[in-house]
């Protein structure tokens, strides 16, 4: 399966369709960085020290970076650059397991279905995702919709 995708109009996606996203190491900046922004300092995340201490061992990633990093893979296969209206949401999202801070992340990406919407200009495609780490472990799982522009 190739890794380099051109930006997809609606009718260009059909059902069962198959993507697969570059690879992306976690950082601790990442960690940082999502923190930052979103004001998320809870200490299973920043806090060494304490994290040892608790279920996993080490600090784990935040649920929403996780999510943050599935849509950017979304983005990165450039099928939806310059052809995505919106982001419309979820039906389900799933975080499995945790993402560590050295973990490899991967995408996998299955068009589920499109639909008209009784637009001209745009249609819905939504595509199933699973992101996995380096051994495997699914760490997240969910569908996203996203409003695609049609071809003029």
């Amino acid at each position: 399966m190739a890794y380099s995708y051109e930006p997809h109009h609606f009718e260009d996606f059909e059902e069962g369709q198959e993507f697969i996203s570059v690879g992306r190491t976690v950082t601790e900046s990442d960690f940082v960085m999502h923190s930052a922004l979103s004001g998320d300092w809870t200490e299973l995340h920043t806090n060494k020290e304490y994290a040892e201490e608790q279920e996993f061992g080490e600090r784990i990633a935040h649920g929403p970076m996780t999510f943050v990093q599935a849509t950017g893979f979304v983005y990165r296969t450039g099928i939806v650059e310059r052809t995505a209206f919106a982001f419309l949401g979820m039906n389900y999202m799933d975080l499995p397991n945790p993402v560590h801070i050295g973990d490899t992340l991967q995408l996998e990406i299955v068009v589920d279905n499109t639909k008209e919407v009784g637009r001209d200009d745009a249609g819905l495609v939504v595509l199933d995702t699973e992101m996995e780490n380096q051994d495997g472990t699914v760490v997240f799982e969910g569908d996203m919709k996203f409003l695609i522009k049609k071809r003029e």
